[in-house]
Order: structure tokens, then C-alpha cells, then sequence
């Protein structure tokens, strides 16, 4: 079975899933590929049909990240929503991803499989990147964002907050949670570059989620 085919297979897919869902108990540093195998109720033989390796194993689950990631914001109706309105979808998809990544996990890919965590990281920031460049050009033509903003510029300091916000040491003030510093840097990354019919917009939406939240 070629690796193409592997993301277009159910059972591969299912197998992926199960796969998180193990690390995510047990950790990464401390499961080699028996373990895996064991634990899925599957011969090692039929484990390496998928993959060459644990290395192997982990690149897919990257892979297998991005592409649920991609598929996740093609669903945002961007023909039928405005800039702002897509903002709030998609901000909220990449809140939740880099949310979830617990400590543990994170330190792991970090510290024992640290090029491919640093490789999928840049192809992350790359996908946040352009979609935040055209967002950015959606908005000017709408007439809700400033004419005079600077697409790559916004685009670049929106990732650079996303990746400060990945920093554990980012966060320097107790009981504020990663959610908390997000919806601010949202809001500000919102109010910076919006024209007034921007902002009233937003402010507008604002109050109906928070409304729908205390519901």
C-alpha cells in the first residue's frame, strides 16, 4: 500500500486515531513500536505495513494533523461569510489546536524528536500564515479592514504571537490560561487593522457568542 494511499484508507485513519489517543495516556518517550502494537490488539508485522519506524510513525501523525486541519477550515464557508466572521471560525479551530497539545507531549516531540516537531511547526505556521494573508485581503475589499494594513506584515506578527503563546514560559502571570491570553490577542490582532465598520461588526458578534457561551 503506497503512503498516498494510507490518508484515503478508513482502517489506516481509525489506526491513527487510536495511535493519539495511546500518547496522549501514555506518552510518546516511553512506547516503542511492541508496545504499539500490543496495544492496538495488532501483530507488528501488520504495524509496519504502515510504518517503517517510530520516527516514521510520528511523521505520519503529523501529516495526518494537517491534513485533519485542512479539512476542518474548508468547511468555513468562505464564499458566504465575511473576513471577520471566517476569523472567528478559523481562530477558533487554531485556538483548540494549540490547546490541546498537552505539556508532556509537547516536551517529548520537543526533546527526543525534535527536527520533525520543528518541521511540522514551520509547515503550521506556513498554513496559518497564508490563510491569515487572505483574510487580510478579504477584509480590505470588504471595506472592513484598513486599506493602508500591511498583508505580509499582519499575517507575519499574527504568527509571531501564535508561536510566543507556544512558549511555555509565555504565559508569566498565574491562572491565566492559554484560551484567556488567545481571545486577547484575537481581539487586539481584530481591532488593529479594522476599519469602523469593522469594529462594529465585531463588537457586535462578540456580544451574541458570549451571550450563546453564558446560555
Amino acid at each position: 500500500m503506497s503512503e498516498e494511499s494510507n490518508f484515503n484508507d478508513p482502517k489506516f485513519l481509525e489506526l491513527m486515531d487510536k495511535i493519539v489517543a495511546m500518547f496522549f495516556e501514555f506518552g510518546i518517550r516511553n512506547l516503542n513500536m511492541d508496545d504499539i502494537s500490543r496495544n492496538l490488539g495488532i501483530s507488528k508485522k501488520t504495524l509496519y505495513q504502515y510504518f517503517k519506524s517510530k520516527e516514521d510513525l510520528i511523521e505520519k501523525l503529523f501529516e495526518y494533523d494537517e491534513i485533519k486541519w485542512e479539512k476542518e477550515f474548508s468547511k468555513v464557508k468562505i464564499e458566504e461569510y465575511n473576513a471577520i466572521e471566517i476569523l472567528f471560525h478559523a481562530s477558533s479551530m487554531i485556538a483548540k489546536e494549540m490547546s490541546r497539545l498537552n505539556p508532556k507531549l509537547k516536551f517529548e516531540l520537543k526533546k527526543y524528536y525534535e527536527p520533525l516537531y520543528n518541521q511540522a511547526f514551520a509547515r503550521k505556521q506556513v498554513q496559518i500564515f497564508n490563510q491569515i494573508s487572505k483574510n487580510t485581503q478579504k477584509g480590505i475589499a470588504e471595506g472592513l479592514y484598513r486599506s493602508d494594513v500591511n498583508v505580509e506584515l499582519t499575517a507575519g506578527l499574527y504568527v509571531k504571537n501564535l508561536v510566543d503563546m507556544n512558549n511555555q514560559e509565555f504565559c508569566f502571570i498565574e491562572n491565566i490560561t492559554f484560551e484567556q491570553i488567545f481571545e486577547v490577542m484575537f481581539e487586539s490582532h481584530i481591532r488593529a487593522i479594522s476599519t469602523a465598520e469593522g469594529i462594529a461588526y465585531f463588537e457586535k458578534r462578540k456580544a451574541e457568542i458570549t451571550g450563546m457561551n453564558k446560555n
